[in-house]
């Protein structure tokens, strides 16, 4: 439907060299996810690192992991609510070029070091603003045939390994400061039950490049506790975990990985990663606490496998790329396969947002818009 167009990603020495302007992520608004998955406008599933003991097998409780069932597309339903409640209490529309998930970004900032990075990403223009989504049936499928691959060499499943992840910030996470959180909690985290349903989600205003962001990313936990003054950062911290380092190749795929890790934080205006190294069976060992904005100093003094001016200046370049493209109302996809050259875009709708924006926040945004018609005419 309509022309496409093409942004090539390689070759990537073209964009080499001091990395475009960036502004520091700033924490505008946010919102909680509860144990029954209720959007809540407030701070309520906010967590608190405090370290968890080692050593820790992190396939306990898998049998009871409460699992949030992501078959329901959400689209950007909590991002554009939050994002609209925040609206409505400063009274004015905030204007950007961008609204999406950081996840989204992720995939646009990593995907010149990223051979296997691909995705399928919807967008609507409504009002100036691009709104981006992941493609709900395509993550559904890629996350199909994950799950669907055959046991590791330890016989471990793709489904236990990927709950090493939540087990761990399980076993690393209080609900409050810790003078307010009793011993018998800490000390009895190991028993508690996992769950993937809780969240806080940050929503940041942000600039790469020429372009405005707003990005909404979930957040593992603080450090000691948020600032009153919300211009000043917040101590966010992004728990990981990793297979311990052994040899050289363990020490390639770390720093490959430290690719991801650094863009998600980055994004976000996260300052610190503390990785949890395991064992190939699961076995929590070491922790490791990490700066972001060291991270690309590390690995240009290591192997160099990527480089993080060059991901900055490509992520510019692709913003710029989709404000150019993305001119009219619809659909539109936003699309990488597997070993292709380039990124896609091309509209697959002729008209409306795809739901991929809620009734209310355009009905809200109308009403906004009317009434700045009616002071301008007065």
């Amino acid at each position: 439907m309509g022309s496409r167009s093409e942004f090539p990603v390689q070759p990537i020495q073209r964009f080499a060299g001091k990395s475009a302007p960036i502004k520091r992520p700033e924490e505008i608004t946010c919102f909680s996810y509860d144990v029954n998955r209720e959007f809540r406008w407030d701070e309520s599933s906010l967590q608190y690192y405090w370290p968890p003991s080692l050593p820790a097998d992190l396939s306990a409780g898998f049998d009871t992991f409460n699992k949030w069932d992501d078959s329901t597309d959400e689209h950007l339903d909590g991002l554009v609510k939050a994002l609209m409640l925040h609206e409505k209490s400063i009274g004015e529309r905030l204007k950007t070029d961008f609204v999406t998930w950081r996840g989204m970004m992720t995939r646009f900032m990593t995907a010149p070091f990223d051979q296997f990075n691909s995705f399928d990403m919807n967008a609507t223009l409504f009002q100036g603003t691009i709104f981006i989504e992941e493609d709900h049936p395509s993550k559904f499928e890629d996350k199909k045939e994950q799950s669907n691959r055959p046991p590791n060499r330890n016989g471990l499943s793709q489904d236990i390994m990927s709950f090493w992840g939540y087990k761990f910030e399980s076993l690393a996470l209080i609900p409050d400061i810790w003078d307010n959180v009793s011993r018998d909690f800490i000390e009895s985290r190991e028993e508690h039950i996992v769950d993937n349903i809780q969240q806080y989600c940050s929503v940041v205003y942000t600039q790469i490049g020429d372009a405005s962001l707003v990005l909404g990313g979930e957040v593992d936990a603080v450090w000691d506790r948020k600032p009153d003054d919300k211009t000043l950062p917040i101590n966010w911290v992004e728990l990981k975990t990793s297979e311990e380092i052994q040899s050289e190749r363990d020490h390639i795929k770390f720093e490959r990985k430290l690719l991801k890790f650094w863009v998600q934080s980055f994004l976000i205006g996260c300052p610190k990663i503390i990785v949890g190294f395991r064992s190939k069976s699961g076995q929590l060992q070491r922790l490791q606490e990490i700066q972001t904005q060291s991270i690309p100093g590390t690995v240009k003094r290591g192997k160099a496998s990527w480089n993080g001016n060059m991901c900055v200046n490509f992520a510019a370049e692709v913003l710029e790329f989709l404000k150019k493209s993305i001119t009219s109302e619809g659909v539109w996809r936003i699309s990488r396969k597997k070993g292709d050259p380039n990124i896609s875009v091309y509209k697959i709708e002729e008209t409306g947002t795809g739901q991929i924006l809620r009734d209310d926040f355009i009905e809200w945004r109308q009403q906004l818009t009317a009434k700045e018609v009616a002071q301008m005419l007065k």
